[in-house]
């Protein structure tokens, strides 16, 4: 079995990739849209179809790249018959299996966190692999305080649907916020601080009740998106989410500018267009220019991008960053989805001899 464990560093999401490498037939569990470059480009790479998109539940804190992994690449959506979504392709409950080349994923019930959480169980040779989504977190689990929350179903379905598989049964979650990667059953019923070391159902639902935690930062987004496969209104069938964020190593400023560090932009120099936003006779100034750049000043590339490709990687560049950094916003603003500024401008660039 081929698998691959992703990361979105911004939602802290893991996306997992598995393929049976005799057929080339693959499946994505979890895929975030801002990363569909990301995984379409590996899916390539690897040279294989995408037969399956498994969401483990109606995500709140991202939104699915499931619909438009469908749309461009012709695989299937699933989801739990009880999430809610009814774009899906495939509708799942308690106990059904789906194929994915040699391989077979167990469906398993997991409500608690949410009303359509499923745990996905696959067995290769003799080690089990179970992704378990939200509903059971490396020394911790999902909240319960809504999407029809439970505690006590949630309580009941790690005891029975999780903790009941072999204890060296490897458990992938759907996010870690403290770099962790993976755990085992095992590990699970002896040290999770919420449902492990013994604690009563009673102990766990007094756990959950006081927990007082902030909403999902995205939650007014991803619940509408995400009961529609992750497909926006402006969608086309190919489309790509603005602004993208899986092409480069992308940081935000406070102030929501984009940017890249100057290292990335030397080694990656030939994949994108760089453009120079100084006037010209700064280029020859003290900190130079970067070999073969594009030079638009900030005041004519409103007009002068009008007739580039909006799907184009772009850096922007200057002195130290802050008008590169207007220039980036201002290139997003007009529909650009692959846009950066280099971070700390030409001055940074000089210091760190890229």
């Amino acid at each position: 079995m081929l698998f691959r464990q992703l990361i979105d560093r911004e939602s802290s999401t893991f996306t997992y990739l598995l393929a049976d490498p005799a057929t080339g037939e693959a499946v994505l569990i979890d895929p975030v849209r801002d990363q569909i470059e990301r995984d379409v480009e590996l899916l390539g790479e690897l040279n294989l179809r995408l037969k399956y998109v498994f969401d483990t539940h109606v995500h709140a804190d991202h939104i699915t790249a499931s619909g438009l992994l469908r749309a461009r690449l012709g695989a299937k959506t699933v989801v739990s018959r009880e999430g809610g979504a009814p774009c899906a392709d495939v509708l799942v409950g308690d106990g059904d299996i789906l194929a994915v080349g040699s391989l077979r994923f167990e469906v398993r019930a997991t409500p608690g966190h949410t009303n359509g959480c499923v745990t996905y169980v696959v067995t290769d040779g003799e080690q089990t692999f179970a992704f378990t989504g939200d509903t059971l977190l490396i020394r911790g689990c999902g909240r319960t305080d809504f999407q029809q929350g439970d505690p006590h179903k949630l309580y009941h379905s790690v005891h029975t649907k999780i903790f009941s598989l072999p204890p060296q049964t490897l458990l992938y979650p759907g996010h870690d916020y403290r770099g962790r990667t993976v755990t085992t059953v095992g590990e699970e019923v002896r040290l999770n601080r919420r449902l492990g070391g013994g604690k009563t159902e009673a102990e766990f639902v007094e756990i959950m009740n006081h927990l007082h935690l902030q909403y999902p930062a995205k939650i007014d987004q991803a619940l509408p998106a995400n009961l529609s496969c992750g497909l926006l209104p402006s969608d086309t069938v190919d489309g790509e989410p603005p602004p993208e964020r899986g092409w480069a190593p992308i940081c935000r400023t406070d102030s929501g500018v984009p940017e890249v560090d100057p290292s990335w932009v030397a080694e990656h120099r030939q994949e994108c267009q760089v453009v120079d936003v100084r006037e010209p006779a700064e280029l020859r100034g003290d900190l130079g220019a970067i070999p073969e750049v594009d030079n638009v000043p900030l005041a004519q590339l409103a007009d002068v991008a009008k007739n580039w490709d909006r799907h184009r990687a772009i850096v922007t560049v200057c002195r130290s960053g802050g008008r590169s950094g207007r220039a980036a916003r201002l290139l997003e603003d007009l529909g650009f989805v692959r846009v950066a500024s280099m971070s700390g401008g030409m001055a940074r660039w000089q210091k760190l001899g890229a």
